[in-house]
């Protein structure tokens, strides 16, 4: 079970001292309210949402990880390999074939278990609750409180640091066959995707579910919220980790993913108390790729 009510602890007949109490009553709990910025609510808070996000374990946190890692990892190295063997292609393009269809799986996959998840908590899918629940709200200052307008400006040197960071970090050498640049680039690759509509509308499906509907919305929106409880004011911190740990279906991409994604993601999307900043940021890269792939489609 991801929650667990809350069990009423009666008063004890002898004075205790405060913290003890406050430690005996906490150990009961699978869930707590909702923290804002490492602290208790404010009424500020309060007036934004009235919506309840619970805070999980860290078994429950690590159990909502291996539904989304696990998966993907096994697509990835054991589903698209079976599939290659039986798909068309020069070259490595049967196994390019197999990752793209076997990675939008394992995303729409993502998009599911966050229905699932938000249905057992919030038991409700009316947009007001799961706008608040997976902080779906505008970037909030964290010094005036104010939503959307200029604070939206905070995405752009963001977008910048993200895309920088591969090349002052880059990733350790990568199968070329699982890499999607080289496959670009390469004139199979061109010659494939030349006026094929059909590949690239799937290609459009998996960039959507990764930036929008999967990891994002799992990691920044749904995840996020509920660390706080579980690792205080390093929440973000540790967001980070598993989001990087999360990739063993490119593990070379973790080191490079660790820096990026906590400093320029999950650090703004807490700090600003939004999963639109991870999301943004994180989709101006699917766009790029859109670009290049509707320019080889056309």
């Amino acid at each position: 079970m991801l929650r667990t009510k809350q069990h009423d602890t009666p008063e004890p007949t002898t004075r205790a001292p405060r913290h003890a109490l406050d430690q005996r009553q906490s150990s009961q709990l699978d869930t707590s309210h909702p923290l804002t910025e490492g602290s208790t609510a404010g009424p500020k808070d309060a007036a934004v949402s009235k919506v309840e996000i619970p805070q999980y374990r860290r078994r429950t946190i690590l159990a909502i990880w291996a539904a989304a890692a696990l998966p993907m990892a096994a697509l990835a190295w054991l589903v698209a390999p079976a599939i290659a063997e039986r798909l068309t292609g020069e070259g490595n393009l049967p196994m390019v074939k197999a990752l793209l269809l076997c990675i939008t799986v394992g995303l729409i996959w993502q998009f599911v278990l966050v229905v699932i998840l938000i249905w057992r908590e919030q038991r409700s899918f009316r947009w007001s609750k799961i706008r608040d629940a997976l902080w779906l709200r505008s970037p909030r200052s964290p010094r005036s409180g104010r939503r959307g307008g200029r604070v939206w400006l905070v995405v752009l040197p963001l977008m910048v640091a993200y895309a920088a960071v591969p090349f002052v970090f880059p990733s350790p050498p990568s199968p070329e066959a699982r890499e999607f640049g080289p496959f670009l680039e390469s004139d199979a690759g061109q010659s494939f995707l030349s006026g094929n509509w059909l590949w690239f509308g799937l290609l459009v499906v998996l960039w959507v579910f990764n930036t929008v509907l999967g990891e994002e919305l799992l990691f920044r929106g749904f995840l996020l919220p509920r660390m706080n409880g579980a690792f205080g004011r390093g929440d973000w911190v540790a967001n980070g980790v598993l989001f990087a740990a999360y990739h063993l279906h490119t593990p070379w991409v973790i080191p490079e993913t660790l820096l990026a994604d906590t400093l320029t993601v999950s650090y703004p999307a807490k700090r600003y108390r939004s999963a639109w900043i991870g999301i943004v940021v994180h989709s101006a890269q699917s766009v790029v790729l859109a670009i290049i792939v509707l320019t080889l489609v056309l």
